[in-house]
């Protein structure tokens, strides 16, 4: 996706921009230079924000500034007889607060306009407001998108030496193309995938097949042991790591551990960085990026798995009360894991419960997997029989058959919207879903995730939850919120829910292909109906916006809709059709608990990163986090062939 040239109908919401300001009086004598010290530095690279402010340099002209990644330079020049207060406001902050970006002096004299010069963000479309400081009126409003490294003029004029005002953009030097990198990386790795396939045409023939086989191969094991979050298997359905798998011979969905090392690979990628582009970072608050899509998915998955997993171990004959112990056992060393893996201090010695984070995505994914994996162990069956589509009432008997799971989570969804929107959080509005800080006007600058946000601090206390939220990006909120906080994990079991439904289908309409997607894309279209009335089609309008950081309502039933599909989509092409193999997504998919604790756990260390040459260089951070992730698939590939697989 390239930038295109900005144009005055864009939008920006820069994230913690760094301002500087060159002063410059055009005299026809000589230019005074001054220094005064910073005023503020704002954090780089949309990890958060906060008002910009303006700093006399010695510069005595832009292009001495030193732009950093995502900014570009700015200069205002004021030809009016007052001065100029500049203010900025993301375009991406719902009802937010401008934040004061300088002053700009008057002109010395007609014709001879004062200058200063900013550094501002790229990342986003911004509005720039221009106040006169006589009578605080406003002249004008600019909305801009800025090219990264680009360099513009705001002119600040008078119309034919009347009272009305006009600003107009300019730009000075042409921005910098900073999605070519991305581009570039595609084509590499669409070669690399292109090189793959015709070099399994060709060892696909029959000459070189049988001068293959004179000189030794080696067969693929299809039969594996299981991975981390239960093991996708037919019926006779797979088992699940939760026990041993049964002796008897079954037919394993790669379909699903694809599904799961695509969510894992994006998950690990957009954790190491993302190139430092926007859309590859958790949106700030309403709205949905790159980020926001594979955790969802990944309990999607998991919840899936488990269907099929227990239904594998009950026809074994493990009794239920076995497989909770080992349920309830394996939920506590996920989530002792998770709190060490969060911590960075667990290889220091000993961890401080001073500022012990508890919530985290291992802790989300224990208690999602010990909830649902205990309502299966309600409701399922051993022998499942296989659901004709002949009467009129048979597309609901794979949700009528397991009434007593589908009440208790319909209950819990009960539960989270009573507290939502009823519970009272003090000195904030009662079902307020906002992100506090410089939004909503700044009325509510406490009340960071509403009863979301008060129940983890009342139960878990500031210090032991996420301290740098992403809210910080755009509305520059301060106070501490947990995105895996305890409010939300209750929609994340309805998430994993979800994908036990999936797992319920295919279960009792097994061999059935046409029937399994004509049922999982009825459920998408069903969760997509839901999202469209709670969001209204909108980011920030709906009932119930589309929210990572609160887990909401309609974010669950949104992802779930997009996993439902893509599902699809995936299950048609790989254990349908045969077109795809899965490959190299369904190495770390059968691996999925290695590669995630290991890539938190070495994320620092050679050849994950690198001191790099220049820092400020998307193509470089990219270049790192493409050979970090790499080398993950080619860890679980060669775990694969070497039959270890981590699970607990």
């Amino acid at each position: 996706m390239a930038k295109r040239k900005p144009k005055k109908n864009i939008k920006d919401t820069t994230s913690a921009v760094r301002v500087t300001s060159t002063r410059k009086e055009e005299t026809t004598q000589q230019e005074k230079k001054t220094m005064v010290p910073l005023a503020a530095v704002a954090l780089v690279f949309a990890v958060s924000v906060a008002p910009l402010t303006a700093q006399v340099s010695t510069s005595g002209h832009h292009k001495h500034l030193a732009l950093k990644m995502d900014e570009a330079h700015l200069t205002v020049k004021n030809d009016l007889d007052t001065e100029v207060v500049v203010s900025w406001m993301s375009q991406r902050c719902y009802q937010c607060l401008y934040q004061k970006l300088g002053v700009v002096p008057a002109g010395p004299s007609p014709g001879q306009p004062s200058s200063v010069d900013f550094v501002v963000g790229t990342q986003h479309e911004i509005t720039l407001q221009l106040n006169s400081t006589l009578v605080s009126m406003e002249l004008c409003k600019v909305p801009f998108h800025f090219g990264e490294h680009g360099n513009y003029s705001v002119w600040v004029q008078n119309l034919n030496n009347s009272s009305l005002v006009k600003c107009s953009v300019s730009t000075d030097a042409d921005p910098v193309n900073s999605y070519i990198p991305i581009l570039v990386a595609f084509v590499v790795f669409a070669g690399l995938v292109l090189v793959f396939a015709v070099g399994r045409k060709i060892l696909g023939l029959g000459v070189v097949r049988g001068l293959v086989q004179r000189f030794g191969g080696s067969l693929e094991t299809e039969r594996l042991i299981n991975s981390e979050l239960g093991s996708p298997r037919m019926v006779p359905p797979a088992t699940d790591n939760i026990l041993p798998p049964p002796p008897s011979p079954s037919k394993r969905l790669r379909s699903l551990d694809t599904f799961r090392g695509i969510s894992l690979i994006i998950m690990v990628f957009v954790n190491y960085g993302g190139g430092r582009y926007w859309f590859f970072r958790h949106e700030s608050w309403n709205g949905l990026t790159v980020a926001d899509l594979v955790f969802p998915w990944f309990v999607f998955i998991m919840g899936t798995s488990i269907a099929l997993s227990i239904n594998s171990m009950l026809r074994a004959g493990t009794t239920r009360r076995s497989l909770l112990r080992k349920v309830v056992w394996r939920s506590i060393q996920l989530f002792i894991i998770g709190v060490f893996v969060i911590n960075p201090n667990y290889c220091q010695g000993a961890l401080s419960w001073d500022n012990l984070r508890i919530p985290g995505v291992l802790q989300r994914l224990a208690w999602s997997y010990l909830v649902v994996a205990c309502l299966d162990l309600l409701v399922a069956r051993g022998q499942v029989d296989i659901l004709t589509t002949d009467p009129w009432w048979s597309p609901g008997l794979d949700i009528l058959l397991y009434w007593p799971a589908w009440l208790c989570v319909l209950l819990l969804e009960v539960i989270w919207l009573c507290l939502t929107f009823l519970l009272p959080v003090p000195d904030c509005p009662t079902g307020y879903l906002g992100p506090g800080g410089i939004g909503d006007m700044g009325l509510y600058a406490n009340c960071t995730g509403g009863a979301a946000g008060f129940i983890d601090r009342w139960l878990l206390g500031e210090n032991h939850i996420y301290q740098t939220p992403s809210s910080r990006v755009i509305y520059g909120t301060h106070m501490p919120y947990d995105p895996e906080g305890v409010l939300g994990s209750i929609n994340s079991v309805l998430m994993a829910f979800l994908g036990l439904q999936a797992g319920k289908i295919i279960l009792h309409y097994r061999d059935l292909h046409r029937s399994i997607m004509s049922r999982f894309l009825i459920w998408g279209l069903f969760l997509g109906v839901i999202s469209a009335a709670l969001t209204k089609c909108s980011t920030d309008q709906g009932f119930i916006p589309v929210n990572k950081n609160l887990w909401s309502l309609s974010y669950v039933t949104t992802l779930a809709c997009f996993a439902f599909v893509l599902l699809v989509l995936i299950y048609y092409t790989v254990d349908v059709k045969k077109w795809w193999s899965g490959a190299p997504f369904y190495y770390p998919g059968m691996n999925s608990i290695l590669v995630y604790v290991g890539h938190e756990v070495f994320e620092d260390y050679f050849p994950f990163r690198w001191r790099m040459a220049n820092s400020q260089s998307h193509t470089e951070h990219l270049i790192q986090n493409l050979v970090a992730t790499s080398c993950w698939v080619m860890i679980s590939y060669v775990l694969y062939r070497k039959k270890i697989f981590w699970k607990i």
